[in-house]
């Protein structure tokens, strides 16, 4: 069991690569979306 399987990724299979990329893709989207959100709503933007 390497160390990533450990913790809150408590299941088989969580070090693999491309879960590690969906996850990545999600939270950084995410920021993403947020940021956009933040900035077209403190700033008139259209």
């Amino acid at each position: 069991m390497t160390d990533l399987n450990r913790g809150i990724m408590k299941f088989e299979g969580a070090d693999k690569p491309i879960v590690v990329a969906i996850s990545a893709i999600l939270v950084l989207g995410s920021i993403a979306i947020l940021v956009f959100w933040a900035v077209n709503s403190a700033y008139v933007v259209n």
